[in-house]
């Protein structure tokens, strides 16, 4: 039996999200936010600990500054139950900060990526891998270090018998170069969103996007569609599921990790993927009940209490 449901590679960093903002920034005035907080940020770091907190044994490979930020991302992880033994910190580095600017359902955003920049391949030890028996990677683009090693990684990891699944998000620089021939038959569950899908492939449609990512290796591809649920294929079969709908939305943030954690979760326990993807869009929306991406998230008992008293789901339903 494997130590670790779960290895997540990915960038840590905190978040300093403002909420209730008096205006869109502008260059040369001030605005002011009614409300303020700090909290865990990155989407591999949500996701790891939203994992957790359903149950899962996750641990996290990933580099930090010897730093302030560092130790709210270290302490942060722990409370929520992931193993940070793997994270490297630097001192001569700073841990990366996110500032969130919340209007509504949608965001700005802008990071210092710090001590995410510089975690490696090298980095990445077999035997580290031989502790767990599913490999969690997001947000390459955020990770220069080991954009060009995911397929290497992913081989690896498949040859010491891991499943694995992959969630690019946005790429800052927005050129979507990223060698998907080499790194897709290497991953079986694909987690996109739909924009990220269309700029990935270059397709114009999302039928066209998916075509073209199952030409290039992908086994099941989950694709994340906001409001409209999410839509999976495999197998040469498409399933779309409705969205778990919460009329009173604190925020979004983490809402796709979310559903990411709540997929793999089912994933792992050996859940058909039309399961997964219920429950996916279960934990996605569950996220969106209280602010900042890990929040709603403590322990199985009280997420499948928010989700029978907020979106009607039982445990009949898994």
């Amino acid at each position: 039996m494997s130590e670790f449901d779960v290895i997540v590679i990915g960038e840590l960093n905190v978040d300093l999200i403002l909420n209730n903002i008096d205006g869109f920034p502008e260059t040369g005035k001030e605005k002011l936010a009614g409300e303020m907080s700090l909290t865990l940020g990155s989407s591999s770091a949500i996701f790891a600990s939203n994992l957790s907190a359903l149950g899962a044994r996750v641990a996290f490979i990933g580099k930090t500054g010897a730093d302030a930020f560092g130790d709210i991302v270290l302490q942060s992880l722990r409370e929520k139950g992931v193993n940070t033994s793997m994270i490297i910190r630097e001192r001569k580095l700073n841990t990366g900060a996110t500032v969130v600017l919340n209007y509504d359902e949608d965001r700005a955003m802008i990071t210092h990526p710090g001590a995410m920049n510089h975690l490696t391949a090298d980095d990445i030890r077999m035997e580290e891998l031989k502790r767990g028996r599913h490999l969690h990677i997001s947000s390459p683009f955020l990770q220069p270090g080991i954009h060009g090693s995911l397929g290497q990684i992913f081989s690896l990891a498949r040859e010491l018998g891991l499943s694995t699944s992959l969630d690019t998000q946005w790429d800052p620089a927005e050129k979507w170069t990223l060698d998907l021939a080499g790194i897709l038959p290497h991953v079986n569950i694909f987690l996109p969103n739909r924009q990220e899908a269309l700029l990935l492939t270059g397709c114009q449609t999302v039928r066209g996007a998916l075509q073209k990512l199952e030409a290039l290796g992908a086994e099941t591809i989950a694709l994340k569609m906001d409001k409209e649920g999410s839509l999976c294929r495999f197998d040469g079969r498409e399933i779309i599921r409705p969205p778990f709908l919460n009329k009173k939305v604190v925020d979004s943030i983490g809402a796709g990790d979310s559903f990411n954690a709540g997929f793999i979760f089912k994933y792992l326990q050996g859940s058909d993927i039309a399961k997964c993807q219920i429950f996916g869009n279960l934990t996605g929306a569950v996220n969106t009940t209280e602010a900042g991406g890990t929040t709603a998230f403590t322990s199985y008992a009280d997420i499948m209490k928010i989700a029978a008293e907020r979106f009607g789901y039982t445990e009949s339903d898994r």
